[in-house]
């Protein structure tokens, strides 16, 4: 919107701030929808098995883990860090649960003592990898094999059944559309406090510029420590919901192959490993895509490692647009200042009445503030 006083030197009007229509057409989730609707599509014409009741319960069975575990590790991706350890907390999780019922201890309290423990081992990643220094990838990486190690060891490798009675079940898991429905509700409370709450603010922002970050006196050091306690959280709720889905627990779970279809969904929806940048939204809905092409590969007989080529063609690409978008916003921000620049050159009056040509609500120009 131009000012009377720019109007009326013959300064060319700033653009008005872009509507929020505008914003998700030019961001990769609409990308990823269009292209889940896609294979929606396909999948229902191609096979009569696809687009049914009883399927519905299957394919969430794929999307609800790879959803909750991506939207776990899009604050600690956004930070420009990983966790490798979630997928060993949820391999753990459920049978400390068990543990906990074996030595007397109900199985509801288990449950929240459990998740507390899992809180307390993404603490202890946060605080080796912010004090001690040490890369997130090598610290998470000593502890996802650490926790296979205790959980092989004290179960002998032996296979064990879940504790508790047939509600509590039913509603961590054992009723076929319970996994998605806490998967939903985690990534709405997730995008609540990522978007709408001065600590999300403070993950955007410290993963675009720390040194500025703690300058501006956010405490950086215990918003990366929380973040990493929010994901092995999650990573230990997983494993329990799962625990109960599957009605049996299996020391050899590959957990850390469940996080890597996290973190590409993560990916793929629009957070940039390089960090700065995070979407909850978009993690939940490249989460579905990947459910919907790895159900849709079963149905049709598919190769199974068809869906692993898929899946790494589909990181690459997401990378690439992921940068290419970012490249575009910037070269626009840059325009967009240089026309600002001309405005003030021309007249030295008029630059202090155009308002800013960014939008303050983006994650990169969140940062800054």
């Amino acid at each position: 919107m131009a000012t009377a006083s720019t109007e009326g030197r013959g300064i060319p009007a700033a653009p008005t701030r872009p509507s929020r229509w505008r914003r998700l057409i030019q961001g990769q989730e609409l990308v990823v929808t269009l292209v889940g609707i896609a294979l929606i599509i396909f999948f229902s014409v191609a096979t009569s098995a696809f687009a049914t009741g009883s399927n519905l319960s299957t394919v969430s069975g794929y999307i609800a883990p790879i959803l909750i575990l991506a939207v776990a590790e899009v604050p600690v991706l956004t930070l420009g860090e990983i966790d490798l350890s979630v997928g060993g907390v949820y391999v753990l999780s459920p049978f400390l649960v068990v543990y906990l019922n074996n030595a007397g201890i109900p199985p509801l309290l288990g449950i929240i003592i459990t998740l507390v423990i899992g809180i307390v081992i993404g603490i202890i990643n946060g605080l080796i990898t912010v004090y001690l220094r040490v890369p997130s990838f090598i610290t998470t990486l000593g502890t996802v094999f650490a926790l296979e190690g205790i959980v092989l060891l004290s179960s002998n490798g032996i296979q064990v059944n879940p504790v508790g009675g047939d509600t509590l079940a039913q509603v961590l898991g054992a009723w076929q559309f319970s996994s998605i429905l806490w998967a939903l509700g985690i990534a709405v409370a997730l995008h609540i406090v990522f978007r709408h709450t001065s600590f999300g603010l403070h993950i955007t922002a410290t993963g675009g510029n720390v040194t500025a970050s703690a300058e501006s006196g956010v405490k950086v050091g215990w918003v990366r420590v929380a973040c990493f306690a929010i994901c092995s959280l999650l990573g230990a709720f997983l494993g329990i919901l799962d625990g109960y889905r599957i009605g049996s627990l299996n020391p050899g779970t590959d957990g850390l192959t469940l996080m890597f279809y996290g973190v590409a969904a993560a990916v793929v929806g629009g957070t940039a490993l390089t960090g700065g940048k995070g979407t909850i939204i978009g993690a939940a809905i490249g989460a579905i895509v990947l459910g919907v092409l790895e159900d849709g590969f079963n149905i049709m007989g598919i190769n199974a490692f068809a869906y692993q080529l898929v899946l790494g063609l589909a990181i690459l690409g997401a990378m690439i647009l992921n940068i290419q978008m970012d490249s575009l916003r910037a070269g626009r921000r840059g325009g967009g200042r240089a026309r600002k620049k001309s405005a003030r050159g021309a007249d030295p009056g008029a630059g202090q009445s155009l308002p800013s040509v960014e939008d303050d609500s983006s994650p990169e120009s969140a940062s800054t503030h």
